[in-house]
């Protein structure tokens, strides 16, 4: 691991003014970021400790029925709040499937949203991987890629996004708060994420310095939570990333489905929406 700067700022702004500077990174719980760094592939110059911030640890009930998520929340404390898990369950269901008790107890809603790819070829630092070196190749689309992209892929990069929380969370239609140099601006968590095409190294919609603060479930989700599930196929049940992962919300009345949700994981460079 190469040397590296810390602070630790006590504001939001603070925060944002450090993580502006080339090669700084944002902690959190560094669950994906410390294994990147162990291993090479990610070098930042510069950590600023985000754990400390006020008022990014609450979940607040909104005055229109939604729900707003602070970043700092744990993904744990998330999946096991009864009045959470009652409303989101699909949501619920797929913090509990991600990683292990104890990662879970650790890691952030905020961090689980920025995981990088686990593409064996993006952490071995031998490998070709235009993700880590633009211009390099991909080593994956003539490699072992049994779990990599069948959508959205390009000929610069197959990889896939792991998270589990993403995919529900895109299903029913979750707001992404976003501090940064110019301000409070919101992002569809659905735009977060970027497909690969020929820039693959840019892996979200967030500028330097740009921290997501919150993201926030509308109350018209609550609306799918009495037939909501996700379900995750795997190769190794306790703990290992999706090579599917599937969420579907259904809206009943009458006896008729009148809406209906599905979005998929493990299947593209994000999570995938299935409007069609």
């Amino acid at each position: 691991m190469m040397n590296f700067d810390y602070v630790r700022p006590a504001s939001v702004a603070d925060a944002i003014a450090a993580a502006s500077e080339k090669g700084a990174s944002y902690l959190a719980s560094g669950t994906n970021l410390l294994d990147l760094m162990k291993g090479g592939v990610s070098r930042p110059s510069l950590l600023v400790d985000v754990t400390r911030l006020p008022g990014l640890d609450r979940i607040e009930h909104l005055a229109d029925g939604g729900l707003r998520i602070g970043a700092l929340v744990r993904n744990a404390d998330l999946a096991h709040d009864a009045e959470f898990a009652r409303d989101y369950p699909a949501v619920a269901e797929a913090l509990l499937s991600g990683a292990s008790a104890q990662l879970r107890n650790a890691a952030t809603v905020g961090g689980n949203l920025m995981q990088r790819t686990r593409c064996a070829y993006f952490y071995d630092a031998g490998s070709a991987c235009n993700r880590r070196w633009p211009g390099a190749g991909c080593d994956a689309l003539k490699g072992e890629n049994r779990l990599h992209a069948v959508l959205g892929w390009s000929e610069g990069c197959i990889a896939t996004h792991p998270s589990d929380f993403c995919v529900p969370l895109v299903a029913f239609d979750a707001v992404v708060e976003i501090e940064g140099k110019t301000g409070r601006r919101e992002l569809p968590l659905e735009a977060l994420h970027r497909l690969p095409g020929e820039t693959p190294e840019r892996e979200t919609a967030l500028e330097r310095g740009d921290l997501i603060v919150a993201l926030r479930l509308p109350a018209e989700a609550q609306g799918f939570s009495g037939h909501a599930r996700y379900i995750k196929v795997r190769e190794r049940t306790s703990y290992a990333f999706a090579v599917v992962s599937a969420a579907a919300g259904l809206r009943i009345e009458d006896g008729k489905i009148r809406e209906a949700r599905l979005a998929l994981g493990g299947v593209a460079a994000k999570p995938w929406r299935a409007r069609e």
